[in-house]
């Protein structure tokens, strides 16, 4: 009985991050053809703004009212009704951009609240929870599997926007609706979850606690501030990957866009294995600090391979994925879990998601959009040398960042801790 329940929280993890994956890494490609190629950042920052507005939703009504699993299955059918309609809206940009923000704002707060249900149904979060967290990255993976290689078998002549010139299956809407289904799927999926009540019922709940002041508080440290400071900063240039990624390989000529980018989450994968080792050996301050060089490296093979192009270097830069994720974010999750008392453990991990996926992500959502229509000008496409200068602007700042960090940082006793504790934590 408790395997099942472990197969279905898997299920449910798969579906959560299939749905993200569905449309999030083909929208600017299906944007460009449809005339929208000057406004591609702003579906990457309706996200961050759906992660900003997420703790206040869950903290102040989901985890006091209402029991997990029916949250989840009514936000994703919202979800799923928003995405629908979503390509009904091509020719009206601010309708078609207001509806990915409606959905945001359905999807956002489901992440924590289906971690909250897994982790309800477990005994050993050390050990039962990366299992069923690891189908999420699987899914994300099937996800633009799916996209390159089954949806193409459905695109039809009347999918095509007039005037485009790519027919790959990235370039309809084709997965907005893989999305808009999934989510509906999930919806379904949430009656065959056990029963998970409210965590905060009755509970006192302040905005302070929300987004994480007590925490900030407690935690509060020249080295803490600074990697605060790092996590805001690398979010900035880390906006440009997300969005501009897909329209890169598409003017590089790759096919097979969302596949080609699923060798990031299969490498995300290979090094959250390997990150026991590496944190032993490196310790906090230098997993980060790769995490962040490993940006820069994935700029620069951006850069150096576009004029080419070279399907190495880009290739490459897609496979540090798993350095650039795990190194960076997993690791900044495990040091701020060290630092923290069982008191404000959660607040601290919701500052964390707060100011990364929130505010540097919608920072640097803007920022990358406004650099990429610096360079457009009034093309519909980037030329190779264009590419170039353009990952350049992400390289810099992500080393600069790199060379802020270690030069600020020196948490000496949470280094000790790690010496100690890392074979408990990871």
């Amino acid at each position: 009985m408790k395997s099942f329940v472990k197969v279905r929280l898997s299920g449910m993890m798969f579906l959560q991050f299939f749905i993200w994956g569905a449309w999030y890494t083909a929208i600017a490609v299906y944007m460009t053809n449809v005339g929208m190629g000057d406004l591609t950042h702003w579906p990457y920052t309706v996200v961050p703004l759906g992660a900003i507005f997420a703790p206040f939703f869950v903290g102040l009504v989901a985890d006091r009212y209402f029991s997990t699993e029916r949250v989840l299955g009514t936000l994703h059918f919202l979800g799923g009704v928003f995405m629908f309609l979503t390509p009904m809206f091509v020719d009206n940009p601010v309708m078609f951009i207001l509806m990915l923000f409606l959905f945001n704002l359905c999807y956002m707060p489901t992440i924590s609240l289906a971690n909250t249900c897994a982790f309800h149904h477990i005994n050993d979060q050390e050990k039962e929870f990366p299992i069923i967290r690891v189908f999420g990255t699987l899914g994300w993976i099937v996800s633009g599997l799916i996209v390159s290689f089954g949806l193409v078998y459905f695109v039809t002549d009347g999918m095509i926007p007039e005037g485009a010139t790519s027919v790959i299956p990235e370039g309809t809407a084709l997965p907005l609706y893989l999305t808009s289904i999934a989510s509906f799927l999930f919806a379904a999926l949430t009656f065959t979850l056990p029963h998970t009540p409210p965590p905060a019922k009755g509970q006192s709940v302040s905005i302070r606690s929300i987004i994480g002041l007590d925490a900030l508080k407690e935690l509060g440290s020249k080295s803490f501030y600074s990697f605060l400071a790092a996590s805001l900063l690398l979010c900035i240039p880390l906006a440009a990957y997300y969005n501009f990624t897909q329209l890169y390989l598409t003017d590089t000529n790759f096919q097979n866009i969302a596949a080609t980018q699923t060798i990031g989450q299969v490498s995300e994968v290979l090094f959250m294995l390997l990150m026991p080792l590496f944190f032993v050996r490196l310790g906090v301050k230098w997993m980060l600090g790769v995490g962040m060089l490993a940006w820069f490296i994935r700029y620069a093979l951006f850069a150096l391979g576009a004029t080419e192009p070279t399907v190495w270097m880009i290739m490459g830069g897609i496979a540090l994925h798993g350095i650039c994720y795990d190194f960076f974010f997993v690791t900044g999750q495990i040091y701020v879990d060290l630092k923290a008392s069982d008191k404000i453990r959660g607040q601290a991990q919701g500052l964390i998601v707060l100011i990364t996926y929130g505010v540097g992500m919608l920072i640097g959502a803007q920022i990358a959009g406004q650099v990429y229509n610096l360079f457009l000008g009034e093309q519909s496409r980037l030329t190779p040398e264009q590419w170039v200068s353009f990952w350049w602007v992400p390289a810099i700042f992500s080393v600069a960042v790199f060379l802020f960090f270690i030069l600020t940082f020196n948490d000496r006793e949470v280094e000790e801790k790690v010496l100690e504790e890392t074979p408990e934590v990871l």
